[in-house]
């Protein structure tokens, strides 16, 4: 069932979502990196037109980075930044739970205290949104200069878990599974990003090999029906960003974007907006270009923001209730 235009803004309006796939240095608000940073960032970037495509993910990796590195020089940096990311989601977006996750690359580079940072991001969040605070790690981002900290993390009550990050160029070193297990070991929640750039041999390898059950992105599996179908019944879930993939070029445009074929296959599939300073688009963009693109309708849209609040590191009672609450809305709409 498509909705009209503006029954769509007031359904979406009244949604409530969540972020699951959310880097705080991509989340960076443009009007403090302006205050910041002066004449060097006076106007927004190229890559916030609609139909704009990043040549490579090196290119999008620079762009974001001369960024963040221009703004992300302190714990109260990331406290002012997170503060303001989640006042806009939860005013603008409805989104009442939040996935983040810090760049372990960005506390090297800076020499900052990464607990302080993961506590300036804890206690940003507003008192009535739930967030969960993680810790990105690169492909080959575990090394002397990080080492002592990612170690450490282990143990601080501020971290949810821990996420691989990176292009997927680099092979799964020795330390990544040993890591990802032992984090499990001592309560904390793990994640990885595969099958953005790499195939679906890629995301298969992160699920054997670092036992995770959340895959950021995971688009590419779609190429590999067996393993969809893997996916579907072991439970795996994709925090999937649309227009993220499109302006990086792993699909050419919306309409080619496999998140309806992989919801069909009966993988768990949330929606994120990736690192919107530099894309430039809004939760409530993901969710309008799967209605005007795909022609979701309130069921199908419904069903992928109660998906968020599936995959959520919360009690079943308050999952459940997030999700009922959903289910009426979408009745109502489609009554």
């Amino acid at each position: 069932m498509e909705i009209p235009g503006q029954d769509l803004t007031c359904f979406l309006g009244a949604l409530p979502k969540t972020e699951t796939h959310l880097h705080m240095e991509g989340a960076l608000p443009w009007e403090l990196l302006r205050a910041a940073a002066g004449d060097r960032f006076s106007s927004p970037p190229a890559s916030w037109a609609a139909d704009y495509r990043f040549s490579d993910f090196a290119q999008f990796e620079t762009e974001l980075l001369e960024m963040a590195f221009a703004y992300f020089v302190s714990p109260e940096r990331y406290h002012e930044a997170a503060a303001a990311v989640f006042r806009k989601l939860r005013d603008e977006e409805n989104v009442r739970y939040v996935e983040t996750s810090f760049a372990s690359g960005m506390i090297e580079y800076a020499k900052l205290d990464a607990r302080a940072v993961a506590q300036a991001i804890r206690d940003a969040a507003p008192g009535d949104m739930e967030v969960r605070v993680f810790m990105g790690i690169h492909h080959n981002g575990y090394h002397n200069g990080t080492r002592g900290f990612i170690e450490a993390s282990l143990e601080w009550p501020e971290l949810a878990g821990v996420d691989l990050h990176g292009t997927e160029s680099f092979p799964l070193e020795p330390w990544t599974a040993d890591l990802w297990a032992r984090a499990r070991a001592a309560g904390k929640y793990t994640k990885a990003h595969a099958g953005e750039f790499c195939g679906p041999e890629f995301v298969a390898r992160v699920i054997d090999e670092l036992g995770v059950t959340r895959i950021q992105h995971g688009v590419r599996a779609v190429e590999d029906t067996a393993l969809l179908g893997r996916m579907a019944r072991d439970g795996i879930a994709c925090d999937v960003c649309p227009l993220s993939n499109v302006k990086l070029g792993v699909f050419p445009g919306m309409a080619e974007h496999p998140l309806p074929r992989m919801l069909r296959a009966g993988v768990v599939c949330t929606v994120s907006t990736d690192d919107p300073v530099t894309f430039g688009n809004r939760l409530s963009d993901e969710y309008l270009a799967l209605a005007q693109v795909h022609r979701f309708g309130p069921a199908e849209l419904a069903e992928v923001a109660a998906n968020g609040f599936r995959v959520a590191l919360l009690p079943e009672s308050r999952r459940r209730a997030f999700v009922d609450e959903i289910t009426r809305l979408a009745e109502e709409f489609a009554a």
